[in-house]
């Protein structure tokens, strides 16, 4: 028998997946996969930089299921998962939400709120799923902005897509962490 928790399973699972990204809609079963995969990745994402109290603080504000679920009907924002044969690997939010960065001026601009994708999911191709649909949801604007810590893993990835880290610091969203802002403007032919 395979244990799942075996890192070569997960390895060859990952490596062999068929990868598709698709619109999350507010159905109980899609809230369900979202929230358990979000709480999972938030988890990965911070334990080694908030304090417990602080960490489980913040996925009861921004991840209790009521609030999460209006979030997630709000016409503002628009979530992705990306799965690998059927299991939820992935997601990010894009979101006309949040403090436009000052150099988009009056563009039209989004958000990308959350992009994140399992650690033991290191497959280029999870990632780049994930990234091209968020593109294509962001084509219609002049302009795409992400806020992140300073130690997020995919500053390197947006920027090898073309956003350009911003020289000042701001703070990361509801978290009081140092962050950087990425930009990407759209060029139309």
């Amino acid at each position: 028998m395979i244990d799942a928790d075996d890192d070569t399973f997960v390895k060859n699972f990952i490596e062999m997946a068929n990868i598709v990204t698709k619109f999350a809609l507010a159905t109980d079963a899609s809230t369900d996969v979202l929230l358990e995969l979000i709480i999972k990745l938030i988890t990965e994402k911070f334990v080694d930089i908030l304090d417990p109290g602080r960490l489980q603080e913040y996925i009861d504000t921004y991840y209790n299921r009521k609030y999460f679920v209006s979030e997630m009907n709000s016409m503002s924002n628009q979530w992705l998962v990306v799965y690998a044969d059927d299991v939820a690997v992935g997601y990010a939010k894009v979101t006309s939400r949040g403090k436009v960065p000052a150099v988009l001026g009056q563009k039209r601009a989004v958000r990308i709120a959350d992009f994140s994708v399992l650690s033991e999911c290191t497959q280029s191709e999870i990632r780049e799923s994930l990234f091209e649909k968020c593109l294509s949801v962001c084509r219609h604007v002049d302009g795409i902005w992400i806020n992140e810590y300073i130690e997020y893993p995919f500053i390197d990835f947006f920027e090898s897509k073309g956003f350009v880290r911003q020289r000042e610091i701001s703070e990361f969203d509801e978290i009081s962490l140092p962050s950087c802002c990425l930009i990407r403007l759209n060029i139309k032919n």
